[in-house]
């Protein structure tokens, strides 16, 4: 399944009601040209009583529910439409990730569907795996990791 179009779909859904937003984990790696897969959209966000009702609204324009799976441990809002397979988890606290500001300011822009999307910085992603230790995570490091070395590599001058 290409998750392109429902990716799409959200953000433009997120940018219609000015929530702001960067995307992170798997999918976000992927955005960078990493070789992983993932079932859902991992988002850090500010957790204001304005962005929630934002977050709301964004559900409700994608035939979506909100879900608090983990509530009263975790802050963290799940986005479930079943008849499009959309799963995209929100979160104001990101292992192994300071600030929202800090993660913004260094994430990227990326065009998806005729709008933009921030993208969690390769380092970032890779550090928040690390900070949450999951074997999941940990599974994935040496894949984000070689992907963060070949795009920082620096390329080699021919006949040296």
């Amino acid at each position: 399944m290409d998750a392109g179009p429902l990716l799409a779909r959200l953000v433009s859904a997120l940018v219609q009601q000015r929530l702001d937003v960067v995307l992170i984990g798997n999918a976000a790696a992927a955005m960078h040209g990493a070789p992983v897969t993932t079932l859902d959209f991992d988002f850090m966000f500010r957790d204001t009583p304005t962005n929630l009702r934002k977050l709301k609204a964004v559900s409700a324009s994608l035939g979506a529910v909100i879900l608090r799976p983990f509530y009263p441990v975790s802050k963290l809002y799940r986005m479930v439409d079943d008849a499009s397979g959309l799963q995209a988890d929100f979160m104001p606290v990101i292992h192994g990730v300071r600030s929202f500001e800090g993660l913004r300011g260094r994430a990227t822009e990326q065009p998806i569907g005729g709008v933009t999307l921030k993208v969690a910085s390769l380092r970032d992603i890779i550090s928040s795996k690390k900070a949450a230790g999951r074997d999941r995570d940990l599974a994935v490091l040496p894949v984000l990791e070689k992907t963060l070395e070949a795009m920082t590599a620096t390329p080699r001058r021919r006949g040296s």
